[in-house]
């Protein structure tokens, strides 16, 4: 038995890994599935002021106060940003990381920086904008049946979490197991990226069916290759 913690990327929150939490539960793992601050259940706590290092915390105290160890951490998306911080201060209680489709950022690097939509993002802030309305369902690829679904759960995202820097020192390349998924059927620069950097430091790669929201369109397939790992 493991410890899974699934961290949601951006307009996202813990709902989004239901399928996924229910195939690892039937095999036994504790699953976490932690909704980041000021987004969907906890939107009402949506203020200018949520950053980067907001939902690191959220993360951390999640592991930290649950005493949670040996945990599997997943980052998907803009998850990724936060994932890779949370390494940084608790690398002793992760055994696993994986990165679903993810950012997957160089010390000093924002999401916008390598984010090919970098231009829209930086125009909402010039003009003001505080959070980002989500992006629709169906242009994130996800399938026809579960578009409206996900529409009606996603909430507005915090823009200065795609705009604060990150900061490294190597603790990423330290957990013991690391892998990347790709969903094969988003074409994506930013997470063409991603998977390239961890194919270079020799990172287990998989590629699975579907469009971006790899746990609701494929969430067999993911929910094997995390039960892998345990």
């Amino acid at each position: 038995m493991a410890n899974f913690v699934l961290v949601h990327g951006a307009w996202h929150g813990g709902w989004c890994w239901k399928r996924v939490a229910e195939l690892l539960r039937t095999k036994h793992h504790s699953v976490f599935t932690p909704t980041l601050t000021g987004l969907c259940e906890r939107s009402h706590l949506l203020n200018p002021d949520i950053d980067l290092d907001t939902h690191i915390l959220d993360i951390v105290n999640e592991i930290k106060w649950k005493d949670l160890r040996d945990v599997i951490l997943v980052g998907h998306s803009y998850g990724g940003m936060v994932v890779s911080g949370v390494v940084e201060k608790m690398e002793k209680s992760i055994a696993a990381l994986v990165m679903a489709d993810a950012f997957f950022p160089a010390d000093g690097q924002s999401s916008c920086d390598i984010d090919p939509m970098k231009p829209q993002i930086l125009k909402a802030r010039d003009e003001g904008v505080t959070a980002l309305p989500p992006l629709p369902a169906a242009m994130l690829g996800v399938n026809e049946k579960d578009r409206a679904w996900v529409d009606a759960k996603c909430t507005p995202q915090p823009i200065q979490c795609f705009l604060q820097p990150i900061s490294l020192t190597g603790a990423r390349e330290r957990i013991g197991k690391k892998a990347f998924i790709r969903a094969k059927d988003f074409p994506y620069a930013g997470f063409d990226a991603g998977m390239s950097a961890a194919r270079i430091r020799e990172w287990d790669i998989h590629e699975v069916p579907g469009g971006h929201d790899v746990m609701i369109d494929a969430p067999k397939q993911l929910a094997e290759i995390l039960d892998r790992l345990a």
